[in-house]
């Protein structure tokens, strides 16, 4: 016999539902939640590789503020002294947050960068992973004598075709994190 339908069966039906639903995805949770970590752990340390010079021992992350937000960068140390620094940048592109691994040398030469994160738009802004000429640009990039915009902005920059707004976020990613390094000790260069 079929138990009487009222509002008191239907909750706990309800509740029950919840309750195993709730236990299914935390279990998925705890299972998953290690090799995430490990893969983004790996995803960053072969962004920082990627833009900083061979050779040398990486830093720990060290807090920084960068483009008004809390951000990090790692220092590579070779022979006793820095020779570069690896700063995570984050600005507002077209689709949303775009996030830049900026590395740089002593004196304010971006060494290269590399795109960490990105929701722009597949085929026009997403090219900033993709345009050789784009982000090739940003290499040894004097950005103490150099004007990190757009050309469009009056800077030296080309900007992706039809990705403008993009285009801007990553330069200006860049141009934070150069700005942000300017209060951290550097070594002199020669």
């Amino acid at each position: 016999m079929a138990a009487a339908s009222n509002l008191k069966n239907m909750a706990l039906c309800l509740f029950g539902t919840c309750l195993v639903c709730s236990a299914v995805l935390a279990g998925v949770y705890a299972l998953t939640a290690a090799p995430i970590a490990e893969t983004n752990a790996a995803l960053l340390k072969a962004s920082i590789a990627k833009v900083l010079p061979e050779g040398g021992e990486i830093s720990e992350a060290k807090a920084l503020e960068v483009g008004g937000m809390p951000s990090e960068y790692y220092e590579c140390v070779k022979d006793g002294e820095t020779v570069a620094f690896a700063v995570k940048s984050t600005t507002v592109g077209f689709g949303g947050p775009l996030t830049v691994m900026v590395g740089l040398l002593p004196g304010g030469v971006v060494y290269n960068t590399s795109v960490l994160a990105h929701t722009e738009t597949p085929g026009l802004g997403a090219k900033c992973t993709t345009d050789e000429h784009f982000y090739g640009q940003f290499r040894n990039y004097d950005a103490v004598n150099g004007k990190l915009t757009v050309k469009k902005d009056g800077g030296d920059l080309d900007a992706i075709t039809a990705s403008t707004i993009t285009s801007r976020a990553y330069s200006l990613a860049v141009k934070n994190a150069v700005e942000a390094l300017a209060g951290v000790p550097m070594p002199i260069s020669e």
